[in-house]
This record gives structure tokens, C-alpha cells and sequence, in this order.
């Protein structure tokens, strides 16, 4: 698989599952730090919507996709905005996709915080992983620096 195609589908128990835990955010309920990113589509223009865990580290605030090149990262790539939202609460942000090379940290960081919810697609690289390592998986992997 070309890692700049990468995209890991839901299987059919992730789906059910996604539906359960999507509803958590719009009542308010936030796990992990959990929020519903709301992005406009890149054809339809309505809003799209996903579970995300946002990650802040170093007084930064980032999206990773765990499972890559997913419709919601290309759907950000072309607005360049969306909204993070938990229960009555949105808030707007703008996003700038990182260079591979600028991954490596945040990339070590999500897996810090979450491995042990997306490690799976990961496929064995953990957050003891050597900056080589990262560095081989990162386009696979998309980021967003979010403002």
C-alpha cells in the first residue's frame, strides 16, 4: 500500500461502535479529550462529521489520522476549516497540514496519549519508536496544526 493513499475502512463491528461513541461528543460527553470535527465537503459543501482526538502538546493543538487519508483529512485539506464541537459548544479553527519531517513529534505524542485506542493502526509502531521509525510511517499518518 502506498502510504500516501493509505486508508485503513472501518470494519463492520468499528461502525457500529462509531455510531455509539459519535453520539457521546453531541451530548456534551468528552472521552480522552474527544471532540466531533465538523468539515464542510470538499464536493457537497454540507457539513461532514467525525470523531477526533485532539491532542495538545507544547501549547499546540493537533489532528491526527490514525487510519490516514480519510475523507474528513481530504475534506480539510480543501477548506483549510472546521469546527471542533462537544455538546452546544463549537468552536471554529483553521488547519495547516504538517511536512512528514515535522510529524515525528506530534506523531509520538498521539501515540503516547492514545496508543493504546489506535495502536491497532499503527501496525506495531509504538511510542517507543526510533525518530527513523516515525519518520518512515509519517506519510501514512496526516497532521493538522489547528489555530
Amino acid at each position: 500500500m502506498d502510504a500516501t493513499t493509505r486508508y485503513i475502512g472501518p470494519s463492520g463491528m468499528d461502525s457500529i461502535m462509531n455510531r455509539v461513541v459519535n453520539l457521546l461528543p453531541k451530548l456534551g460527553v468528552s472521552v480522552a479529550g474527544s471532540r466531533l470535527l465538523a468539515v464542510r465537503g470538499r464536493k457537497s459543501g454540507e457539513w461532514r462529521t467525525t470523531l477526533v482526538n485532539v491532542l495538545t502538546t507544547d501549547g499546540r493543538r493537533y489532528l491526527v489520522a490514525p487510519r490516514g487519508h480519510t475523507q474528513w483529512v481530504r475534506n480539510l485539506r480543501v477548506s483549510g476549516a472546521g469546527e471542533l464541537r462537544l455538546g452546544r459548544k463549537s468552536e471554529a479553527f483553521t488547519a495547516i497540514e504538517l511536512s512528514d519531517a515535522d510529524k515525528i513529534p506530534v506523531l509520538r505524542a498521539y501515540l503516547d496519549r492514545w496508543g493504546w485506542e489506535v495502536g491497532r493502526f499503527f501496525e506495531g509502531v509504538t511510542k517507543h519508536a526510533t525518530d527513523a521509525e516515525l519518520a518512515e510511517i509519517a506519510p501514512g499518518f496526516p497532521v493538522f496544526a489547528l489555530s
